[in-house]
């Protein structure tokens, strides 16, 4: 069964976006077919993936609204196992252009119908906010992975994100799940890293993944070479980490099927 994994934090630069590349390069590497949709506006999972331009027409937002098929959006990587996406500029109109559509916050998922099952994993890179393109995200994903930063004001907002999914539950996506909450940017040296992964883990318990991505200057470079870091520094702590956390997910899925069986 495909998982569609939406990686989604109202709160900007809680590594949201690195998450979104090296995740998903990392599951690639490791056999798994997997598609990155970059609904951040923004376009920086795009670029950080060495997408940079796409042909006029072939727009997310156009296949969104059903224009075209969402399969004519989606463009090779430099990993075999991996494709993307892109966000497009006209993605920065969408919350007011779709205001009035019927079933807004089921675009996504309609659109998805024809190629979700064409991948083991789909991640969505949601912009830094819960307006309607993270609301299509979460309606259309099996789970939301959360990241959050260990600095201070870590769980600022996350209630309200919280809150969100809850609502999607009821509303739309009933089998909406927490894949779990990632900490990142953790500095080993500081009390403060400590303190917040503490706190969080009190909090949160077993929805923390065990894997903890730490700052990491290579981790911090491979953007602009247009690299996941996997490709830019595979040996680096910060790829290691994303491997870890991919293996992580692949394993506790592996859990959740023998649970059910």
């Amino acid at each position: 069964m495909s998982k569609i994994i939406a990686v989604a934090n109202q709160k900007g630069g809680v590594g949201k976006t690195t998450t979104s590349i090296n995740l998903s390069a990392s599951l690639a590497v490791l056999g798994k077919r997997t598609l990155v949709i970059d609904m951040d506006p923004q376009g920086n999972s795009s670029s950080g993936l060495g997408i940079n331009s796409i042909p006029d027409g072939m727009s997310l937002y156009r296949a969104i609204l059903g224009e075209i098929p969402l399969s004519k959006t989606i463009k090779n990587c430099e990993i075999g196992e991996l494709k993307i996406i892109p966000s497009t500029q006209d993605l920065y109109g969408a919350e007011i252009e779709l205001i009035d559509t019927t079933s807004r916050e089921l675009l996504l998922k309609n659109a998805m119908q024809n190629i979700k099952d064409d991948f083991h994993y789909t991640i969505i890179d949601c912009p830094p906010s819960l307006g309607l393109l993270t609301i299509n995200a979460l309606c259309a994903a099996t789970s939301v992975l959360v990241p959050l930063q260990c600095e201070y004001y870590a769980l600022e907002g996350i209630a309200q994100l919280l809150e969100t999914v809850k609502r999607i539950r009821r509303n739309f996506n009933p089998d909406l799940e927490i894949e779990g909450i990632l900490l990142t940017m953790f500095d080993s040296r500081t009390n403060l890293s400590n303190e917040v992964t503490e706190n969080v883990i009190e909090r949160f318990s077993a929805k923390v993944f065990k894997t903890i991505i730490p700052r990491n200057v290579r981790l911090s470079e491979a953007p602009s070479f247009g690299k996941p870091i996997i490709l830019y520094d595979r040996h680096s702590k910060g790829a290691l980490t994303y491997q870890q956390l991919a293996e992580e997910i692949i394993e506790n899925e592996k859990k959740i099927s023998w649970q059910g069986a």
